[in-house]
């Protein structure tokens, strides 16, 4: 009975690992195609990429930026097209319908490499950061950034498989408890 047990404890804890959100592949392990850091408008795609040395010299991050303070951004031009038109950025306190003050802009014409980097340094909230190539017809890319706020929406997402597995494991035990007092 005891290794019946064991392995209904070996099920359900592998069982939580596998539905373990966090050993799915993240940022910087993703095909360009399904990363949420690109953009892509009728085929010419843009990668952000923001990185907190000061913090986490390894860490890179997309638009959740744990920390406020310094950041640096990288801007990745994908398309080929996209390298020879100019380009211009603008970080915008606020998201959505709620834009106020022009925090940081730049405007690049010479980005042959395809990279264009900078740093901001922003305090807690929520920002946008506007990517404009100024082709014909121009290409808006927008990322919504947030800087040191929980994201509680993800938090219960990422608990749930924690909890479920908690229940089957209470269940289990529940019921295990009750069989063997009957047995006796």
């Amino acid at each position: 009975m005891i290794k019946k047990l064991i392995n209904t404890w070996t099920l359900a804890a592998l069982a939580s690992i596998s539905l373990y959100s966090g050993l799915v592949a993240a940022h910087g392990k993703v095909t360009l195609e399904a990363d949420v850091c690109v953009r892509n408008i009728s085929g010419s795609m843009v990668h952000l990429s923001t990185y907190q040395p000061q913090y986490d010299p390894e860490a890179e991050y997309c638009t959740e930026i744990p920390k406020e303070g310094e950041t640096v951004w990288v801007l990745d031009l994908v398309d080929q097209a996209l390298r020879d038109m100019p380009i211009g950025i603008k970080i915008v306190r606020g998201s959505g319908q709620a834009l106020s003050d022009t925090v940081a802009s730049l405007y690049s014409t010479n980005h042959a490499d395809g990279i264009i980097k900078g740093e901001f340094n922003l305090d807690e909230g929520q920002y946008t950061l506007f990517v404009t190539g100024e082709g014909v017809p121009p290409l808006q890319y927008e990322y919504p950034i947030r800087i040191q706020m929980t994201n509680y929406t993800e938090m219960v997402f990422k608990a749930i498989p924690y909890l479920i597995t908690f229940l089957l494991l209470a269940l289990i035990t529940d019921k295990f408890l009750k069989r063997r007092q009957a047995q006796q």
